[in-house]
């Protein structure tokens, strides 16, 4: 495995992609495939699930390599970008799908344990509130909406959500903080 230090020419790579050379996407795979492995893990916390993000990343690198616009920032952080947000989408999209449908299990497997509980919500208002904060989530600008992933899907602390958006410590605290706000009135 390459060591992050080794000098990798993404932005060659990208170029080779977007001129359908199928040699620049296998370079480019076996140069930065361990590391975006590592992303995706770290994001959707399931191996093989993180390899499938890794997949359709690669199918997009190869579908979108055109649009990379190296004016715009580095052709490895615009890899790295692309599989985080792949891997995002993931969890969002098992938060809208598996969530609802697992409780939903639960409260037909246990229904007097929920309505027992004092003030718990049948599994129908549950889905419809789960749709509601989806809808809402991607109403929030990526920096909110990345921040409040990470702290409440990834569990991160403020400073590891720094660290992985490369964000000062003080933004990423006012993201989370604003996004929760913004959640909580689009929620009403």
């Amino acid at each position: 495995m390459p060591s992050v230090n080794d000098h990798f020419d993404y932005e060659s790579a990208l170029a080779g992609c977007a001129a359908r050379d199928v040699t620049a996407l296998r370079r480019l795979y076996e140069h930065a495939a361990p590391y975006l492995l590592g992303v995706a893990v770290r994001i959707v916390r399931d191996r093989a699930l993180a390899e499938d993000v890794l997949h359709d990343a690669f199918v997009k690198v190869w579908s979108h390599a055109h649009t990379f616009d190296p004016a715009r920032g580095a052709a490895r952080g615009w890899l790295f970008s692309l599989v985080r947000h792949q891997a995002l989408n993931l969890v969002r999209d098992r938060l809208r799908l598996v969530l609802p449908d697992e409780e939903m299990a639960q409260a037909i497997e246990d229904e007097a344990a929920l309505a027992a509980m004092a003030g718990a919500a049948p599994a129908g208002e549950t889905r419809v509130m789960l749709g509601r904060l989806a809808i809402c989530l991607d109403q929030l600008d990526p920096p909110k909406r990345d921040s409040i992933l990470y702290a409440y899907v990834d569990g991160c602390s403020h400073s590891e959500i720094a660290a992985r958006l490369g964000a000062p410590l003080g933004s990423v605290k006012a993201w989370v903080r604003r996004g929760l706000q913004a959640l909580k009135e689009c929620m009403q």
